[in-house]
């Protein structure tokens, strides 16, 4: 069957419109809100409570949040330990999950595909924009927390909790390698609430389930009784980028960790575009 004249399968649903279409919705502008708001909240509360770790009991052990107002730098990390676990990823399941099942839950899907647009084109400009709104997440908290740090506790280097420091300008470096670390570990939840946003017109599930699935693996990461196998789960490599902020910087848990969440993520993207191509489309 041949195509229309000037009919471009490729050309349909630009990156462009489809990003443009992602950021006037509510819930990015009210997610950025969120992200950009933390530093602002960790000011206050440190600036409430005093000095971070004042409350150890007597321990010598000094974390990366005892030493949040060192400098920018250290406020900066902070921030990233305290929202790495959890708070980063909700962006995550919230671009991915959403994209397509709020599609179907307004009855503009099928619509979409009658233009007529492509089903592997659809998905693939919708995930690549879910991708690029995370990634934006994850790089606006930072960066938003090293302004704020540097403005409430001044430029200076990154003071280690191991002992030691690294020069502000080296931190920065680290820093956006911690940062592409926490991506690369949350494309498991990428993967996962895409795979569900495919399968469901309910926004709120495809989001939910990946949110609780990311929670159910947190859970079973803590249960030592499983030994090795632990290291089968994204959860368990979640905060191997504290590796980039050593003296030396080590590789090892990180590459692990990015290759476990990269091979899953592979996974449920396929899983996502295999059963989206045979899916009835009816909304």
């Amino acid at each position: 069957m041949e195509s229309a004249g000037g009919y471009r399968p490729q050309h349909t649903l630009p990156l462009r419109v489809e990003a443009l279409r992602q950021w006037r919705r509510r819930r990015t502008l009210v997610m950025g809100a969120v992200l950009a708001a933390l530093p602002f909240v960790l000011v206050v509360a440190f600036a409430i409570g005093g000095e971070p770790g004042g409350g150890r009991g007597g321990t010598n052990r000094v974390t990366l949040i005892d030493t949040a107002t060192a400098s920018g730098a250290n406020f900066a990390a902070t921030a990233l330990f305290v929202s790495a676990g959890f708070l980063l990823v909700v962006p995550v399941a919230l671009f991915c999950g959403d994209t397509v099942a709020s599609e179907a839950s307004w009855s503009s899907l099928r619509y979409l595909l009658a233009a007529p647009v492509p089903r592997a084109r659809l998905l693939w400009s919708k995930l690549v924009v879910a991708l690029a709104f995370s990634l934006a997440a994850m790089v606006l908290l930072p960066m938003v927390a090293l302004a704020v740090g540097t403005v409430a506790y001044g430029w200076g280097p990154l003071q280690l909790p191991t002992g030691g420091a690294l020069a502000a300008s080296d931190a920065v470096g680290r820093l956006a390698l911690a940062v592409a670390f926490v991506f690369a570990s949350q494309l498991v939840t990428a993967g996962l609430a895409f795979w569900l946003s495919t399968k469901t017109d309910a926004p709120l599930g495809a989001v939910g389930g990946a949110v609780g699935l990311t929670i159910v693996g947190n859970v079973l990461d803590a249960v030592t009784a499983l030994g090795s196998w632990r290291e089968f789960l994204p959860a368990h490599w979640q905060f191997a980028w504290a590796d980039a902020l050593q003296p030396q910087l080590v590789w090892d848990g990180m590459v692990r960790g990015a290759a476990v969440s990269v091979a899953y993520a592979l996974v449920f993207f396929a899983l996502a575009f295999r059963h989206f191509a045979r899916k009835d489309v009816v909304s």
